[in-house]
């Protein structure tokens, strides 16, 4: 590492002698992807993995829900990437891409700053040989006026504590503040229908229920509270199969939970919102949760092709189409699914595999073998609402293509995935070991967290 004229620290490869591959954005597929590569390449001396990201610290991002209500603190789930980075052979940089340069083979990282708005790192170029974007998603507001102004973008752990403290904040307020005859209750509406939507609405209503027993004397979550959905398609979760929607919905109508459907909505103001169909919902809190998109200086950065929501176009191999030497994987490639015009879906699962099959790739290009094809495989889907139920589907058990599971084998199910994750990145033994301290927390804590 040195500094150049401009005062921008540029990363070096000591010697020239090591291929250098970075991988920029540190989620469930670009941290198993520098995972894997450290322990295959990295320790071995054979390549230099530098993983970079804005954030200290990883969180699997289908716990953000969990996140929100407060059933999940956080810090006990969060893995450092410095800590990651030393004990699977790989190098961690801190920063927020904003640039690339694909004629010099660089990257450039913002200047980050500290709490108190000073500087803690200058702006970076990092080189690279091969170069991996894993930059995931964020929230697609579609335009809509005044979504990003008065609702909560729940596509960040940041965005998930702060939805949580508005809560807590509001429960608390509760107490002191015992509602006149006919007043109005107070209102979480959440605008989309997929499984974050569905999620977070059953995790508030099992986490107000709690927090009733918690002495909040004069909150009482079946006539304080009312919990909305609001979605522009016919149904919730309108990608997964129509008997997993319909069982879902049945399960959030049975704990109050208000569901609209094909309604649009048009506006988001500091009162509630507003749909075309001319209703109108009074909102306490609004959190967004449809639709996504890349990151927005992803769109056609340096030449790359990208489509209308920023996302890289990939071949099968997964590299760029205008660029060999640059990859993509998870929510912000477009990657084909099969011979027709449709994409991967933007799911965890798909991150992972593309994870698995660009390591092995990136290892057989060292060895001056061919890159693999991308195929990929659905395994279902499965949506926990919480300890009132977990449903989903699994695909390709049985000639008939899919099995609808519910219950305690989904429940199971849904936290292995969780493990999977875990196991990828930690190890199995480091994951036995967190297994057990996530038990033995679950005996100390509260249910939920109340900070």
């Amino acid at each position: 590492m040195c500094f150049n004229y401009q005062g921008v620290i540029v990363n070096e490869n000591a010697g020239g002698l090591l291929h250098r591959i970075t991988i920029v954005g540190g989620g469930a597929g670009g941290l198993e992807l520098a995972v894997r590569l450290g322990r295959k390449l990295g320790k071995k001396k054979k390549a230099l993995i530098t993983l970079v990201d804005a954030s200290r610290t990883h969180l699997w991002k289908p716990l953000l829900h969990q996140v929100a209500a407060g059933t999940l603190d956080s810090h006990a789930d969060e893995r450092e990437y410095f800590a990651l980075a030393r004990t699977n052979g790989f190098e961690f940089r801190l920063g927020r891409m904003d640039g690339l340069n694909r004629a010099k083979k660089e990257i450039y990282l913002a200047p980050t700053f500290d709490e108190q708005g000073v500087e803690l790192l200058p702006r970076q170029a990092i080189n690279y040989d091969t170069l991996v974007l894993a930059l995931g998603s964020q929230t697609n507001d579609f335009g809509t006026p005044g979504a990003r102004e008065n609702s909560i973008m729940l596509d960040s752990l940041a965005a998930a504590e702060r939805f949580h403290q508005t809560l807590i904040n509001c429960c608390l307020r509760a107490q002191t503040q015992a509602q006149a005859a006919g007043e109005g209750r107070f209102t979480v509406t959440i605008i989309g229908g997929g499984a974050t939507g569905v999620e977070l609405a059953a995790e508030l209503h099992m986490t107000t229920s709690i927090l009733s027993s918690y002495g909040l004397v004069n909150f009482h979550p079946e006539k304080d509270l009312k919990i909305v959905i609001v979605d522009a398609a016919p149904r919730l979760l309108q990608m997964l199969p129509e008997r997993l929607s319909d069982a879902v919905a049945r399960e959030l109508r049975s704990i109050a939970v208000e569901i609209h459907t094909n309604e649009k909505v048009v506006e988001v103001s500091p009162a509630g919102v507003q749909m075309a169909s001319g209703k109108f919902i009074p909102s306490g809190i609004v959190v967004w949760a449809a639709g996504i998109k890349a990151p927005e200086f992803l769109k056609e950065i340096d030449g790359l092709e990208s489509n209308r929501i920023n996302q890289l176009v990939v071949a099968k191999s997964l590299q760029t189409t205008r660029d060999a030497s640059v990859f993509a994987i998870g929510d912000c490639c477009a990657c084909p699914l099969g011979d027709g015009l449709l994409t991967v879906p933007p799911r965890a699962q798909s991150a992972h595999q593309q994870a698995s099959l660009l390591a092995q790739s990136l290892v057989r290009m060292l060895q001056g073998k061919s890159l693999l094809e991308f195929k990929y495989k659905d395994y279902g889907s499965l949506v926990s609402l919480g300890n009132y139920s977990t449903v989903g589907s699994l695909m390709g058990a049985i000639a008939s293509g899919s099995v609808f599971i519910e219950g305690t084998l989904a429940k199971w199910m849904y936290w292995s995935l969780h493990k999977h994750h875990q196991v990828a990145v930690n190890g199995l033994f480091h994951t036995w070991l967190s297994t057990w301290a996530e038990t033995i927390d679950r005996v100390r804590n509260p249910r939920i967290k109340l900070h």
